[in-house]
């Protein structure tokens, strides 16, 4: 992967794989797939500027499992890899 830095209170992640057969054992199609709302921290910002100019530290770390809100953020590609853009606050919980 290239090296990347998001910006502010931006954090990269890489969405988890969808599920390819639902709980009963069928076996869903490519185009039937919903897109998982669950996705791994891959990187930072420097955490949002706060009005006494310094930064406030971010609540989730590198690595972890988090889950995010349906419309949340902005898709791209990167070398080939899809990645979602988004800002902390559009992070719902941390999966332990």
């Amino acid at each position: 992967m290239a090296n990347i830095t998001p910006i502010g209170d931006k954090i990269l992640l890489k969405r988890l794989a969808a599920e390819a057969k639902t709980k009963g054992g069928i076996v869903l199609p490519e185009a039937a797939k919903e897109k998982p709302k669950e996705g791994e921290v891959i990187e930072l910002g420097c955490g949002r500027l706060l009005d006494d100019g310094k930064r406030a530290p971010f609540t989730v770390q590198k690595g972890d499992r988090v889950i995010f809100s349906s419309y949340a953020g902005t898709e791209v590609k990167i070398d080939g890899e899809e990645y979602l853009i988004l800002s902390e606050d559009e992070i719902l919980v941390i999966v332990k």
